[in-house]
C-alpha cells in the first residue's frame, strides 16, 4: 500500500499562492479552501500556519510594507520624501493583486506594517506640524494611493466583466445614451469631459502627480500658517 505524498508546503509557498489566487479571483471569492486545493492539500494544514484567514491577510499586507520599505529611497526634504514614498507605494501595490484591500482590511499588528507607518512619519518629522497633524498629514496620503490604485484596479475589472458579458459592446456606448437624456444643466460639464474623453486620464501617472501636488501644497500651506 503507497501512502499519499505531502505536498511540500511551507508559509513562503502559502503566501505565493495566495498572491496568484487573488490575481485570478480577487479577493471576494478568496477563501481557505481554495487555497487548500490550489497547493493541493486539505484546508486544515493551511491551519496550522496560519490560525485565520484574518492572520493570512495580515501576512500579506506585511509582505507588501515590506516591499515598500525595500524599494523606497528617500532623499531630500519632507515634500521629496513623500512624494518618492507614494510613488513607491503606488508601483508596490499595483504589483500585488488586491493588496490596497488587504491594507485596508488588516490593523498594524505586524513589524513591516509599523515600520511602514513609522517611516512614513519620519518623513514629516522635520516639520513645524504638531504631532496630530503629522499622523493627519501621512494619513491623507496614504489614503489617497489607496483610493487611487483601487479605483483603477476596479474600473480595469468592470471594463473586462462588461465585455465579457457583451462581446460588442463598446466601453462608452451605455454613457452616450445616457448623457442624451440628460439636459444641459444637469449633465453638460460632465458632457463636455466625457466627450473630450478627459475620464480617460483616470488612473494615469499625470493624474496620479497631480493629486499628490494638491496634498503637498495644502501641507506646506499648513506649515506656512504654523510657522506665522
Amino acid at each position: 500500500m503507497s501512502m499519499k505524498r505531502q505536498p511540500q508546503i511551507s508559509e513562503e509557498k502559502i503566501l505565493e499562492s495566495s498572491w496568484e489566487l487573488l490575481g485570478e479571483e480577487g479577493i471576494e471569492k478568496f477563501s481557505m479552501r481554495r487555497l487548500a486545493d490550489r497547493l493541493g492539500i486539505q484546508a486544515p494544514s493551511i491551519y496550522w500556519y496560519f490560525k485565520s484567514k484574518q492572520k493570512l491577510y495580515q501576512r500579506l499586507a506585511n509582505q507588501v510594507s515590506k516591499v515598500i520599505l525595500e524599494e523606497f529611497r528617500s532623499e531630500g526634504d519632507w515634500k521629496e520624501q513623500l512624494t518618492e514614498l507614494a510613488v513607491t507605494q503606488r508601483s508596490v501595490l499595483s504589483r500585488y493583486p488586491c493588496s490596497t484591500q488587504l491594507m485596508m482590511m488588516t490593523l498594524p499588528h505586524e513589524p513591516d506594517i509599523i515600520r511602514f507607518t513609522n517611516r512614513m512619519l519620519l518623513c514629516v518629522e522635520s516639520t513645524p506640524l504638531t504631532q496630530e497633524q503629522k499622523l493627519q498629514a501621512v494619513n491623507t496620503l496614504v489614503n489617497y494611493v489607496f483610493y487611487f490604485v483601487l479605483d483603477h484596479y476596479q474600473h480595469e475589472r468592470n471594463v473586462s466583466q462588461m465585455l465579457k458579458e457583451n462581446k460588442n459592446a463598446q466601453p462608452g456606448e451605455e454613457m452616450v445614451r445616457l448623457l442624451e437624456d440628460m439636459s444641459e444643466s444637469e449633465a453638460g460639464l460632465f458632457r463636455r469631459m466625457f466627450e473630450n474623453r478627459l475620464f480617460e486620464l483616470m488612473g494615469s501617472d499625470e493624474s496620479f502627480g497631480f493629486g499628490l501636488k494638491l496634498i503637498l501644497l495644502g501641507i506646506e500651506q499648513v506649515i506656512k500658517e504654523q510657522e506665522k
